[in-house]
Formats: structure tokens, C-alpha cells, sequence
């Protein structure tokens, strides 16, 4: 399918009363915007589109309800208290913005030199950043806010699949829960993985919706991570960073691999 008719249908099936539909061009994105809350839902068709003709989704169908769910969201005003159990820690890259378009604070934390920990609120098809405001209407401090995110991540399920180039061993973490890359901040389950490697063990979380551990034994292996890691970037919802990270002495250091082969 052309990328001027795969825009030309999401836009029909998005339009709607109330909403207000803006395409860049330049930028190859549709951005929906709800006419009442001033606030919307920005498409990158492109990996949308590769991902369409790689038949990694159903129907468009899933398009419309990623817009729908988000817009429902941002017009929901949940508050932290009642909701301990649904507070997670989510992983952006440090170019993502640390306060709303009104100027509210977002609750966050530094990670690495290219990634950064937010706070959320999970409502099952989305989350809702946690705002600095909304710590003023309950006791919580922002230290039992990451330590309350934190427990939660550590129960999430860790489903891997693996997988084996040139004696190199690659683990994908894919619950699609909307917290995949979440658990790169489970400190045991990075310990584990380390205890498993036979070399180095490198992570990546190339987009929220992916975490890639790799055992590394040879050249080939950080070939092959560094384009897997490429890869995903350009094809996340929401990209984080493209750049790999090695594991040593319970630190995360972000590794520029100059990759020379694609993998099979």
C-alpha cells in the first residue's frame, strides 16, 4: 500500500465530529486533536506503515483504537490515591518533555545519559503521566511514588523468547503490556540475566514496547545487536534510544556499535 493511501483511510476512519485531523508532511505524521481539551494523539505513519506491510497488526482497526483510547485518557483526571497498585515507572528518552504543554511538572527521575524514568498511572489500554500537582492531593511523597512503581514493576511477568546468531544469544521481552522496556528497572532480573551470560551481557530498549537482553561472545554478536537495536527504534510507537547498553558491575553505560553487517 502507497503511504498517501494508507493516510487517506486512517484519515477516514478518524474523522470525526469534534476532532480536528492535521497532516506534516515533511514530518510524514498525523496529529488528532479533541477540539474541546486542546490536546491530541500524533501517528508516525511511516513505521506504521512498515509495520502494516510486515502484517504486524490486524486492521487499521488497531490504529483507530490507539487514537480513541488515548484521547479517552487524557480527558480522564485519575488521582494517585486508590490507585498504588497501577503505578509504574515507564522509560522515555531525555529529549521527552519534563512538563506538560501547560506547564504542569511531570514526576521523573534521570536514568542513563539517554533515558529517563516517568512515573504513570496504568488505566489498562493507556496510563496517564503522573504531574507534580497531583502529589498535592494525596500523602504520597515522590520517594513512595518511585518505590510503589517500582514493587509493581518487579511483579510484572517476564515472558523471553530467544534466540541464537553465531553462537550469540539474543532474549526478547515482548508481554505487551505497555511496560516492556519498564522492566530494564528490575535490578534482579538484570542480576539473573547477568548470572545466564556466558560473555557480555548487553540490554536495549530501542522503543517502550521491547526489551532486548544479549549475551555477547564474539564481534558478530554486537553487530547483530546494534542493528536489532536500529531496527526497533525506527519502528516503536514511542522510540527511547537506539543505542545498546552494557551491563557491568550493576551499571547501565549506553555503547555506540558501529554495526558492518545486517542480521539474518
Amino acid at each position: 500500500m502507497e503511504m498517501r493511501q494508507f493516510r487517506k483511510e486512517i484519515e477516514q476512519r478518524l474523522t470525526r465530529d469534534g476532532w480536528t485531523i492535521i497532516y506534516d508532511h515533511k514530518e510524514s505524521t498525523l496529529r488528532i486533536e479533541d477540539d474541546e481539551i486542546k490536546k491530541g494523539v500524533t501517528l508516525s505513519l511511516k513505521p506504521l506503515l512498515a509495520k502494516w506491510e510486515r502484517k504486524e497488526f490486524g486492521s487499521i482497526d488497531e490504529v483507530v483504537r490507539y487514537v480513541e483510547v488515548g484521547l479517552e485518557a487524557m480527558k480522564m483526571k485519575p488521582s494517585i490515591a486508590g490507585n498504588e497498585k497501577k503505578i509504574f515507572p515507564v522509560i522515555r528518552a531525555t529529549s521527552f518533555p519534563t512538563e506538560t504543554k501547560e506547564g504542569y511538572g511531570l514526576l521523573y527521575d534521570e536514568h542513563t545519559a539517554e533515558t529517563r524514568i516517568y512515573y504513570v498511572i496504568d488505566l489498562g489500554e493507556s496510563y496517564t503521566l503522573i504531574q507534580e500537582p497531583m502529589l498535592e492531593e494525596t500523602a504520597f511523597t515522590k520517594d513512595e511514588i518511585r518505590e510503589v512503581a517500582m514493587f509493581n514493576v518487579r511483579s510484572l511477568p517476564q515472558p523471553l523468547m530467544e534466540d541464537t546468531v553465531a553462537g550469540n544469544r539474543f532474549f526478547f521481552l515482548r508481554a505487551k503490556d505497555g511496560f516492556d522496556a519498564s522492566r530494564i528497572l528490575d535490578q534482579s532480573l538484570l542480576e539473573k540475566m547477568e548470572k545466564q551470560a556466558t560473555g557480555q551481557l548487553a540490554v536495549a530498549v530501542p522503543h517502550q514496547d521491547v526489551l532486548i537482553f544479549a549475551d555477547i561472545v564474539n564481534e558478530r554478536g554486537y553487530d547483530v545487536l546494534a542493528q536489532l537495536a536500529l531496527q526497533f527504534f525506527g519502528e516503536g510507537r514511542v522510540p527511547v534510544t537506539a543505542l545498546p547498553f552494557l551491563y557491568e558491575n550493576g551499571e547501565l553505560e549506553p555503547t555506540f556499535i558501529l554495526a558492518q553487517r545486517k542480521p539474518k
